[in-house]
């Protein structure tokens, strides 16, 4: 009997996939930005289970949180699991963005009359590739685990294609596993789900889960017993068991609802179920209930049966009275589960990292909670600001909180308080607002604004921003700790702005921020203004230039002979402010000083106030051989005497520069 298309009798599940499938093009894509211009840049991690479950893993084992991940995808893995254990895979059939595009390729393959190549179930072949996915799911969460990074991403073809292969990706493990999703995928029905996807694998397991909990149970009586197991014998069981129990068993029987076949109705002629089944499933063998471990509970049997002898329900041998609307049920509870997912995870927050330390009896501890760190956004600045708050005395503990930027300080009360405290935590800055020319004026007018909840180092930049969109003569700013914050504001000597408007323009609640390409990044301040000093005061233009201007100097000792001519080779540019360039500067210092005659290099503003870089050198080098050694494709780095490497050129250069002899 020839197929016939479920599309239409099956439209629950192609309104959930091809619905999560348009809504990612949309947003990913950037198609979103251009409609909605303030929506923030869409995050293609934020609500992934597969991470929340390898986040609560690493939580679990280490009292942290890997990346930038918070509650919500705890919660999102956690429910999944939950769904797993008492429905069935309906991530797998209704939402996985992957999974759709399977199911689509499918129907490519089907509308130009590809054969496809059948896997039997039960074979050498399928059971040797189930392994596959088993052995990527210990790898990832052993990785994850122990790096507090999320490995997952260095392969997953969802977060590769959607952030345009430039995310936080290994190229060459993604690059294959995209291949293996659109390839592979278009001979054999789900190849990825079934033989490679570790979340396959994690949601396979746990339709075993009564197997995982004694496992699991026995781990803990054995710990408590004083036999101590790492976490990743543990993990290694779990993925030997689950990978045993879904090629040996493969049938199991705790879920609550499945499809139910009608024997009396089914001859198992026509095998229209199997046929249109995404896994293959033979349909027709199972007695009552389909239990198959691959049963994604999608519809696709149900919808394709020409004698109606399959219904999705809980009861086998008890022919549904409700059956047009049972089959709305996968899908129903397929998006109450995301609801109640969203719902739970902006309930709570799980801190990144909760780490103490040299606590004592006797000490009087108390905690600091400060908001809006922005800086504090994933597990390593989580430990950076650990690392920071360790050297300050008194401090003896720190929680993070990355997806609120917020962060607990613990200290002792007899040896400081929260002032000095947040005196340590401060970091004076700089932020140029508009550029100036050297000759634009003789001097800038000085302000001073007192502020509070700007304690973040990217706070005086968004200000800053917040200020360049006015087009008013602002040319910079300067923060300096005190209670409340100083800011100093440098403007024209004949720009007039009032308290109010400071007032008005440190208390938006918002930043629009231009983004490169397009749009606008929206970004979420909470400033408050405190007040405004009375007077002002001058500053020279030069002065003002040269505190602005972010320089770089290193100087190597070697033996020259103090007699010989010097020279400064020097390259103006005025792109040299921008902070990329002095972040290449130390590679470009490391590539010269091993050549004779380079004596130093620097990145400073010369006579005429103008952004250049200079290099210091004496015979044997000159110009022409500096400007070849700034211009290879690769530099040679030194690490260390024992660790040189080549590596791409951190900066270019076009125009050749001019030698000053130095005086």
């Amino acid at each position: 009997m020839a197929k016939k298309s479920t599309v239409k009798s099956n439209w629950p599940k192609y309104l959930l996939q091809w619905g999560v499938l348009a809504l990612l093009v949309f947003f990913l894509s950037g198609l979103a930005s251009l409609i909605f211009t303030k929506m923030a840049a869409p995050d293609p991690e934020k609500y992934c289970p597969f991470g929340g479950l390898e986040a609560f893993g690493t939580y679990l084992a280490n009292n942290s949180l890997p990346c930038s991940m918070t509650s919500m995808q705890i919660v999102m893995g956690i429910v999944l699991a939950a769904v797993v254990v008492l429905l069935g895979k309906l991530f797998c059939g209704y939402l996985c963005p992957v999974g759709t595009v399977e199911d689509l390729l499918k129907k490519l393959r089907q509308a130009v009359g590809f054969k496809a190549f059948n896997i039997n179930s039960n074979s050498v072949l399928d059971k040797a590739l189930r392994i596959i996915k088993y052995i990527l799911l210990f790898v990832a969460f052993y990785m994850t685990m122990t790096a507090s990074e999320l490995f997952c991403k260095n392969f997953d073809p969802y977060y590769a294609t959607a952030t345009g292969f430039k995310g936080e990706i290994t190229l060459w493990m993604s690059i294959v596993t995209v291949a293996i999703v659109l390839i592979l995928g278009l001979f054999v029905d789900r190849f990825w789900c079934k033989y490679i996807c570790p979340l396959g694998a994690v949601s396979n397991s746990l339709k075993f889960w009564v197997w995982l909990v004694v496992l699991v149970a026995l781990w803990w009586v054995l710990g408590l017993l004083g036999i101590h197991i790492a976490w990743i014998w543990l993990l290694g069981a779990m993925c030997l068991v689950g990978y045993l129990l879904e090629i040996l068993c493969g049938k199991p029987k705790t879920q609550l609802i499945g499809v139910v076949i009608d024997n009396n109705k089914c001859t198992g002629a026509c095998r229209l179920c199997q046929k249109n089944c995404p896994y293959n499933i033979d349909v027709p063998t199972f007695e009552g209930k389909v239990n198959s471990v691959d049963c994604t509970l999608c519809g696709e049997c149900v919808a394709s049966c020409p004698v109606k002898a399959l219904s999705i329900g809980v009861k086998p041998g008890v022919e549904s009275k409700c059956s047009k609307f049972t089959k709305l049920l996968p899908a129903t509870l397929t998006v109450v589960s995301v609801i109640i997912a969203f719902l739970l995870g902006g309930k709570f927050e799980v801190p990144t990292i909760d780490e103490n330390w040299g606590i004592e009896p006797g000490m009087k501890l108390e905690t600091l909670k400060v908001e809006g760190l922005k800086s504090v956004k994933c597990f390593s600045s989580s430990k950076a600001f650990k690392a920071k708050m360790e050297k300050v005395p008194g401090v003896h503990g720190v929680k993070t909180f990355v997806g609120s930027h917020t962060v607990v300080v613990t200290y002792d009360a007899n040896a400081t308080d929260a002032e000095k405290i947040e005196a340590q935590m401060f970091v004076p800055s700089k932020f140029r607002v508009n550029s100036l020319e050297p000759n634009a004026y003789d001097s800038l007018k000085c302000v001073t604004i007192r502020t509070e909840k700007m304690f973040d180092k990217l706070d005086l930049n968004y200000l800053g921003m917040q200020m360049r969109l006015t087009e008013k003569k602002i040319f910079g700013l300067e923060s300096m700790y005190d209670c409340p914050l100083i800011v100093k504001v440098y403007m024209a000597p004949d720009e007039e702005l009032n308290e109010a408007w400071f007032k008005n323009i440190v208390e938006k609640k918002t930043l629009e921020m231009p983004v490169h390409g397009g749009g606008v990044k929206m970004i979420d301040l909470g400033f408050k203004f405190i007040r405004m000093e009375k007077g002002c005061s001058f500053v020279s233009t030069q002065d003002y230039l040269r505190m602005m201007f972010d320089s770089f100097a290193a100087e190597y000792r070697k033996n020259v002979d103090a007699d010989a001519p010097q020279w400064w080779y020097e390259i103006v540019d005025h792109n040299y402010e921008k902070p990329i360039v002095r972040r290449g500067m130390p590679f470009l210092s490391n590539h010269l000083s091993s050549h004779d005659g380079v004596l130093g290099t620097y990145l400073t503003l010369n006579e005429d106030l103008e952004p250049c870089i200079r290099i210091r050198y004496t015979a044997p080098m000159t110009d022409d051989e500096l400007f070849r050694l700034m211009t290879m494709p690769k530099w040679t780095i030194k690490y260390s005497d024992d660790d040189i490497r080549e590596v791409d050129a951190k900066m270019s250069f076009e125009t050749p520069g001019h030698s000053i002899l130095v005086n």
